[in-house]
């Protein structure tokens, strides 16, 4: 998120994208022969690109990760991402540069199911970004999250929904909030507390609110409550068949503007939603 809060972008590397349905129809094999460098850009106005590619596009080492003319690659105290994709469905070029500084590096992981196939690392909660882009052209510095999951299974075949949010405090403090539905097994809610220092903290998580459900593709949302006080929606980001993302506010200016996702999949797993997916998803193999 930019300073001034009219800008975002957000940045997805996958091994084995998740949303993939190449990666599905393959029957979920080879995770390094479905890549993918997703990039979302929100602001006056707004750009996404996320081109699968095969094994023979991609080069990985133990600092630096190529897919297709893409790169993210480790510095001193950061991440740098070279970006050059295509949109879809209307191509547009995005070319430019994403320089990640981080404080702090948290290295634990914790289990989302109790069977162990799915975890989450929550890397740096108090990210600071530089972003510069040629095209479009524009540039901005702001604050930003870094974190890692990784499973064994398919996330449709382990969750039916999940939501997470990015709150930070006005304390200077960040807190996290991953619930998840596991199928056949009760809620799982998670809520850690992230001093600018990286000491984190888990805290008791709040019990859900409904917000309003998706204006286009009527994707449930919940979240939890921050102070006694409920949240408000300020704008969404992303309206997709199976998935939100969208930016909350809590009244009394007790926290800055909060990330919010929402993952639905039971319609993830919808053979038509995976027919529609290519659109906005393309695979090039060449």
């Amino acid at each position: 998120m930019s300073a001034d809060g009219k800008h975002a972008i957000v940045i997805i590397i996958f091994v084995g994208s998740v949303f993939s349905p190449y990666y599905a129809w393959s029957g979920w094999k080879n995770p390094a022969n479905h890549c993918a460098i997703n990039v979302a850009l929100y602001g006056p106005s707004n750009h996404w690109a996320m081109t699968e590619r095969n094994l023979t596009k991609t080069d990985r080492t133990h600092c630096s990760f190529k897919v297709g003319q893409s790169q993210a690659r480790f510095f001193e105290d950061g991440l740098v991402v070279d970006i050059n994709e295509l949109c879809a469905p209307v191509p547009r070029r995005l070319r430019g540069e994403v320089r990640v500084s981080l404080p702090y590096l948290n290295r634990r992981a914790f289990q989302l199911s109790a069977d162990k196939h799915h975890h989450w690392a929550p890397a740096c909660a108090h990210a600071e970004l530089n972003v510069e882009f040629e095209q479009p052209q524009f540039s901005w510095r702001g604050h930003g999250y870094v974190d890692m999951n990784f499973g064994s299974e398919p996330l449709e075949k382990g969750f039916d929904y999940w939501d997470w949010s990015r709150t930070p405090l006005s304390d200077g403090d960040t807190l996290i909030r991953y619930v998840t539905d596991p199928k056949d097994a009760p809620q799982r809610a998670l809520c850690l507390r992230f001093s600018p220092n990286g000491e984190m903290v888990e805290t008791q998580s709040t019990s859900s609110h409904t917000l309003p459900a998706t204006r286009i593709w009527r994707v449930k949302r919940r979240t939890g409550m921050l102070e006694g006080k409920r949240a408000h929606i300020d704008r969404t980001l992303e309206d997709t068949p199976f998935y939100s993302r969208t930016l909350l506010q809590y009244p009394g200016g007790t926290a800055g503007l909060t990330t919010h996702e929402t993952l639905s999949c039971k319609r993830l797993k919808s053979p038509l939603v995976k027919a529609m997916l290519p659109f906005r998803m393309p695979r090039l193999s060449l």
